[in-house]
């Protein structure tokens, strides 16, 4: 196929810049038991000009055991991630806000909405009874649902809650693009420097970073789609996205994974059995 891809996934958008060193970027890769951890990193405005992405760490985890959603998978998979995400994010113990992004009436796009729901909320917990709650930090979650549905950008509904709430940073989830399909509903990507809701599938919305909402944003996504051009260059294919035929339990799974995670980074000593208990 000609061209290049659409993805979201920085380490993605490296590799099709070929193999060689890039000016204002640092890569590095490492295992992590069954899983392969990529880390970008843009340094200035020399890498974000070759990546087309903001200045921050994006750092992807791929398993072929989060395709297959292998039951022995799940915790080690949870726990990675939780460490990768309080690794992140300048406050684990302090309020955070976590958005569901995407829309929930739409499979490969619900990622946000069902991960929101794994999402330990906490703030009116600790407001009301906090001896009872000290082991919990505080949290409160969010689906701002999408433009469409709404009326609405996700961009005006945080800042109108984190005008009330006051939280130190947001954690923002949402479905991504890939360029390949062994990244697809197989990776994660953490990223510090925010997200652009829709960006991936050419749907760009107002951007969620600090600039845009005063405080630090970190961005979870998993890609649910890859763009048609990478099996076709007919003119058809423009615009189009493919995703998988079981995408129903991929999405389900993937975003109970990065709820469990986001509990476990945010919570310092909580463990899955206990979000078990708690959810």
């Amino acid at each position: 196929m000609t061209g290049i891809v659409r993805t979201d996934l920085a380490v993605e958008r490296r590799e099709q810049l070929g193999s060689g060193e890039l000016a204002g970027v640092r890569a590095s890769a490492w295992d992590a038991g069954d899983y392969r951890v990529e880390r970008v990193d843009i340094l200035d405005e020399r890498g974000e000009a070759a990546l087309c992405k903001p200045i921050g760490a994006y750092i992807t985890v791929s398993a072929a055991a989060l395709a297959a959603r292998r039951p022995d998978s799940f915790n080690s998979g949870a726990e990675l991630l939780s460490g990768l995400v309080r690794s992140l994010i300048p406050e684990p113990g302090a309020l955070t806000l976590v958005a569901g992004l995407g829309n929930a009436a739409m499979t490969p796009d619900a990622v946000g909405p069902l991960c929101a729901q794994y999402v330990i909320a906490t703030r009116h917990l600790k407001s009301q009874t906090p001896d009872n709650f000290d082991f919990l930090s505080p949290v409160c979650v969010l689906a701002p649902g999408v433009l469409g549905s709404t009326g609405i950008e996700s961009a005006e509904v945080l800042r109108s809650v984190i005008e009330r709430v006051s939280p130190a940073q947001v954690i923002a989830v949402d479905a991504l693009a890939a360029a390949s399909l062994d990244r697809l509903c197989s990776s994660v990507q953490l990223c510090d420097a925010g997200i652009v809701p829709g960006s991936g599938v050419g749907n760009n919305r107002a951007a969620l970073s600090r600039e845009t909402l005063g405080v630090p944003v970190l961005a979870l996504g998993v890609p649910t789609v890859v763009d048609a051009a990478l099996f076709s260059d007919a003119e058809a294919a423009k615009g189009m996205f493919v995703t998988p035929r079981d995408i129903d339990e991929a999405v389900r799974s993937l975003a109970k994974l990065l709820g469990y995670a986001i509990n476990l980074a945010l919570h310092d000593g909580l463990t899955i059995a206990d979000v078990d208990m708690l959810k």
